[in-house]
């Protein structure tokens, strides 16, 4: 039987990289995304899975903050859903992580780097093609890149597609992503024997705990019902967005016609107490008074 956890889900997330028990998965993970020379060795959590996080049914953005032996920092977010200001917000989330470190008498020179990851359901750019995104600061004449301030590094993951069969020879950050996308969907069994890796270990025996623990199954099952509302709240905003926007236009198509037909004018007040219906019918009616005219 699948595992039927999906690690997306921001409870499950939190659980499988945010603890100390499950540090090598977290290690693992930003090593494969970062690529950094020498590579990370230990982190310390920040601020580490708590449950007392996930008791509403509200969503909220549950990064998992972390630090190495030289102090740098590290922050990986989950993002379910893509809105207008996201990149900005990312952007403005790493620069706060960075300046955050100064306190009044602090020096600049005791700032150490920054690496905010952020892992996207969604797309953020139309026109790109790659899954995985590194930015730097960089001059734009010399290349000279401004190391050891601010990297943020996104991934799309619906532009990703690798099968099953080209595991065993892809890159770690490929087989972790594989891994996000669907554990869910194998048994315990034959996922251990895909990820033999001890921090995917780790990693697939979390999410096979969740379902298996009667506590963490309902939390798990509540994220996921916030997850749902959410996106049906976004996209009935949508549609109400679409509706009014189509009323509108309706409402200028009819005056203007009025003005051409030379008729009483109709104020947008009163227009606005009729459904799109009847202002098409009206918009109908107008245009083809119009046509006869001519």
């Amino acid at each position: 039987m699948p595992i039927g956890i999906k690690p997306l889900n921001d409870f499950a997330f939190k659980k499988t990289f945010g603890t100390v028990e499950n540090k090598p998965a977290l290690i693992s993970l930003l090593n494969a995304i970062l690529n950094l020379e020498p590579p990370i060795v230990d982190v310390t959590i920040e601020n580490p899975y708590n449950h007392q996080d996930f008791l509403d049914d509200k969503l909220s953005i549950l990064d998992i903050k972390a630090i190495d032996e030289s102090q740098a920092v590290y922050s990986v977010e989950m993002q379910l859903t893509i809105h207008d200001g996201l990149v900005q917000r990312i952007v403005f989330y790493g620069c706060e992580l960075y300046a955050d470190q100064l306190r009044c008498s602090d020096d600049y020179t005791e700032l150490v780097p920054v690496y905010s990851i952020c892992i996207a359901n969604g797309i953020l750019w139309k026109d790109a093609k790659n899954v995985h995104h590194a930015f730097q600061l960089t001059d734009k004449a010399s290349g000279r890149v401004l190391d050891e301030t601010i990297q943020i590094h996104t991934i799309e993951l619906p532009r990703y597609n690798l099968a099953e069969a080209d595991l065993t020879t892809a890159s770690t950050l490929d087989r972790w992503l594989y891994w996000l996308l669907h554990a869910h969907e194998y048994e315990p069994a034959t996922l251990l024997k895909l990820f033999p890796e001890t921090a995917m270990q780790l990693a697939t025996q979390t999410i096979t705990r969740i379902a298996e623990m009667t506590e963490d199954k309902t939390m798990y099952d509540a994220r996921e019902k916030a997850i749902r509302d959410h996106q049906w709240a976004l996209n009935a905003a949508h549609r109400e967005g679409k509706l009014e926007g189509k009323i509108e236009g309706e409402i200028k198509v009819i005056c203007t016609l009025e003005v051409i037909l030379g008729l009483p004018l109709s104020t947008e007040t009163e227009l606005a107490k009729q459904n799109l219906e009847e202002l098409q019918k009206l918009t109908a009616l107008l245009q083809e008074k119009a046509r006869n005219r001519v």
